[in-house]
């Protein structure tokens, strides 16, 4: 029997893609991406603008990134993301290109076509990454999840109407 082997992408790939094309890359399996909703785009410039400010006021150091910005996990070629937030305090982490190595904090906003790439695929490899935060913002069920990684504490979940506290905001 002759088994069909599965296709390795590499950031090569991505790179290849057609203009206006985006994809992720998780341990060589691609994702494709389909453009932001009105309420994705409306919800990640307000919760980056908010963490911005946050990061000014108290002159901090950490700079805030909205998609499309190329965060490159391992060091190899084949994990290629592009969160909606990323929140980077390592400056010897970014480069022209994008952040080489786990943001401290990422963000995602669900799209309703493939949510459980968030919950499931990217949450494990942000985790096994070094990401220190994660949050998943879900407009269709009014939720935030916050992963605490760095202390593999217990999630938490809140509504659009809680405060939601930010357990790794050093500025």
């Amino acid at each position: 029997m002759d088994f069909a082997k599965e296709k390795i992408y590499t950031i090569e790939d991505i790179y290849a893609l057609p203009d206006g094309q985006r994809a992720e890359l998780i341990d060589g399996q691609m994702y494709m991406m389909a453009p932001p909703t009105t309420i994705h785009q409306r919800i990640s410039y307000t919760v980056a603008r908010k963490i911005s400010d946050y990061i000014d006021k108290n002159d901090g150091s950490c700079e805030v990134f909205l998609a499309p910005f190329a965060v490159f996990l391992n060091k190899d070629d084949r994990n290629y993301v592009e969160p909606d937030i990323s929140v980077i305090c390592d400056k010897d982490k970014l480069d022209e290109k994008g952040c080489n190595g786990a943001p401290d904090w990422i963000i995602e906003v669900t799209s309703p076509s493939n949510p459980q790439n968030d919950y499931g695929i990217k949450l494990f490899k942000y985790r096994t990454s070094g990401v220190r935060e994660y949050w998943i913002i879900n407009p269709q069920k009014n939720s935030i999840m916050v992963y605490d990684l760095e202390e593999g504490k217990k999630s938490n979940q809140y509504t659009f109407e809680d405060d939601v506290p930010a357990a790794y905001m050093r500025i």
